[in-house]
């Protein structure tokens, strides 16, 4: 370890507990690998996100952001995968998104994720360390960089992965002293949707109808929802029919639209 190195390490562990841990831990990660923008955000089911480290570098809109924050982190993979229980290290966003993710209106939209744009996903690349916190709770720390400039190859991520232990130790200690309020201990609960989900739907779905709906918007094909949730392919071609009309909506993008509308009002 050369002066630069310990100086960068001292500053992260200076810097625990307080604003400064996110840009010391992306200076000293900056120094070794190259990426564009970075975040950190405390995930919980049926809990709302709570951005932890904006790394943005003011490339993202403030309505986007609050739109975001508002529930649009409920269609993110890493969120998903959070309060799934998804082992703790580094993950692309290419291996937690569903089947049909890069042509969902979530992976194309401006409006409600801070980081992807174009006809066909992203071109932003994502990676992220998924800290486990508690059930259904856990942190991820995001290293973005756009595919112009060649998205991260599997030297960097082993690298990366490498670090896995002490982006763990670093978060859990940080959340203790900055963020103990939002570890407190919630009601466990066997809800399959979060409030918002319902709230969106209240009334006009069914239970099933609504978990169907919710994995199309996550950006779910037919085939993997009817894996999701144990039916027939053929089951879930009905849920769509009969979603499409009680909403009276004729597809996916509707769905979606109805989604944004959601967040945006009152915002």
């Amino acid at each position: 370890m050369n002066s630069d190195n310990a100086s960068q390490l001292a500053a992260v562990i200076r810097s625990i507990g307080t604003d400064a841990l996110g840009p010391a831990l992306d200076a000293a990660l900056g120094s070794v690998i190259g990426f564009d923008m970075s975040c950190a955000y405390l995930f919980g089911f049926n809990q709302p996100a709570v951005l932890i480290h904006d790394g943005y570098n003011h490339r993202v809109a403030e309505r986007t952001l609050k739109a975001y924050l508002r529930g649009g982190y409920l269609l993110d993979p890493f969120y998903v995968a959070c309060t799934n229980n998804h082992p703790s290290g580094l993950w692309r966003m290419s291996e937690l998104a569903p089947d049909s993710f890069h042509a969902s209106g979530f992976s194309i939209s401006q409006d409600i994720h801070p980081c992807v744009s174009s006809h066909h996903g992203s071109l932003i690349e994502e990676v992220g360390f998924i800290v486990p916190i508690r059930p259904r709770t856990a942190l991820v720390y995001s290293l973005m960089r756009g595919l112009d400039t060649g998205p991260f190859d599997n030297r960097e991520a082993q690298w990366l992965s490498t670090l896995t232990p002490v982006i763990d130790a670093l978060f859990n200690q940080h959340l203790r002293l900055a963020h103990a309020d939002a570890l407190v201990d919630q009601e466990e609960s066997d809800s399959q949707l979060e409030d918002a989900f319902v709230d969106i739907l209240q009334g006009q779905l069914t239970d099933t109808q609504r978990q169907v709906a919710k994995l199309i918007l996550q950006g779910h094909s037919s085939q993997s929802i009817a894996r999701e949730l144990r039916i027939s392919e053929g089951t879930v071609k009905v849920h769509r029919h009969n979603i499409w009309q009680r909403l009276g909506i004729t597809g996916n993008a509707e769905l979606f639209r109805l989604f944004i509308g959601y967040l945006t009002k009152n915002s």
